[in-house]
């Protein structure tokens, strides 16, 4: 059988409607039909779990041009743009607000798994920045959307091109869930190990074990702990989003809003105070951050890293800061804190077997960066039809 060829076509070609859900905020209920908007779009599926009710009464007025049924794209038009799920099979029904555009596909044309992989694509994702509208909350418009130019292979090409991007998605969606399963194990490790039990041989004011180097180191050392101690704007007019002000070493430093500091390639806020994570790439602000070099026979630096990682530590911080509005602490202030320790070779043991965890965790983030940077990267080729899949011809 000779082939089909392939070509692209709009959207509104492809669909036998396009539209979106009520305007007007409907009568909530306790119970009811479920009524869902673009929060209910997570990840490219859908997720009833906050959810609200209307009456059975509303629901049959909302949906009397166009209900949602299995097969459907649901794609989020306010707020978060561009995230899309396909309505799997449902025992129930509900309907949609404003901020989700109803997609209902024509499968003689397309498949809906193709079209939900093309609508998640980096062609697709450039005519959705291009279109928006709005400062403070982003919208798409129907009329815009249904302009959208899709790359449309024969459909057994395009069932083909779904399952492949759909093994992609497995296996990241796989790593992410592994990912957030040892984040867990984690917290759960970091709050045993540092329990009042095992670390109450004798409390340490961090002065008794730590000082405060002369001149700030400008990159990581790996033998410091890097104490984020004050935030706040520095040459930063109202009118300016943004100011680059290089360091010593030419190493760029960023400052946006108070509260935010950008350092290297790390994005630090935890509400003015926090501590820098070991692993920091870039250079310091030494307005902003003091590093505490500990004495080796005394304290592991990883210890007291993990130590006050903990979200504990910040009820530790408040007692000793000062500020109304910016809150900061004196590095005099910092001495005073008091940490429980062990003997060395405890500090060290634990300070290892925290380090293989969150190496762990960073190798899988690593990875499942790079599963979404070559799904991207294939996404690309095959949704263009720059590379095509090798396909079984159908028999006449």
């Amino acid at each position: 059988m000779k082939s089909e060829s392939s070509s692209f076509r709009f959207l509104a070609q492809l669909c036998t409607r396009i539209t979106d859900g009520t305007h007007q905020t409907p009568n909530y209920q306790d119970q009811g039909v479920i009524f869902i908007s673009a929060k209910n779009i997570k990840g490219g599926q859908l997720d009833f779990a906050d959810r609200k009710y209307i009456t059975r009464e509303e629901h049959e007025f909302l949906t009397k041009s166009a209900k949602p049924a299995p097969g459907d794209l649901l794609l989020t038009k306010s707020g978060s743009l561009g995230d899309v799920a396909v309505i799997p099979e449902l025992d129930f029904e509900f309907s949609i607000f404003e901020s989700l555009a109803l997609l209902k596909p024509r499968r003689d044309l397309v498949d809906p798994h193709y079209l939900y992989q093309y609508i998640r694509s980096p062609d697709a994702a450039r005519h959705f920045h291009g279109i928006t509208t709005g400062l403070a909350v982003k919208h798409l418009h129907l009329g815009d959307l249904r302009k959208l130019k899709v790359f449309l292979p024969p459909l057994k090409h395009q069932r083909e091109l779904a399952a492949q991007l759909s093994a992609w998605d497995t296996a990241i969606q796989k790593t992410e869930q592994l990912i957030a399963a040892k984040e867990r194990h984690y917290s759960h490790e970091l709050s045993r190990r540092f329990s009042e039990d095992r670390t109450a041989p004798r409390k340490y004011r961090l002065g008794e074990i730590a000082y405060v180097p002369q001149k700030l180191p400008e990159s990581p050392k790996a033998d410091d702990v890097y104490v984020l101690v004050r935030l706040y704007c520095k040459g930063i007019e109202k009118n300016e989003r943004q100011k680059k002000e290089p360091t010593k070493n030419g190493r760029p430093i960023f400052r946006r809003n108070a509260g935010e500091l950008l350092v290297g390639r790390q994005n630090i806020h935890n509400g003015g105070f926090g501590i820098v994570p070991k692993d920091l790439d870039g250079s310091l602000a030494s307005n902003a951050i003091t590093s505490l070099r500990f004495h080796p026979e005394k304290a592991s630096a990883d210890y007291i890293f993990f130590y006050l990682s903990r979200p504990s530590h910040y009820k530790k911080l408040e007692r000793v800061m000062g500020g109304t509005g910016q809150k900061e602490i004196s590095e005099s202030q910092l001495m005073t804190l008091t940490i429980p320790l062990p003997a060395l070779h405890t500090q060290t043991a634990i300070a290892r077997y925290l380090n293989a965890l969150r190496d762990e965790i960073n190798l899988l983030n690593q990875s499942v960066e790079a599963y979404k940077a070559q799904k991207r990267g294939l996404m690309q080729k095959l949704l263009t039809g720059q590379w095509r899949l090798p396909v079984q011809e159908e028999a006449d």
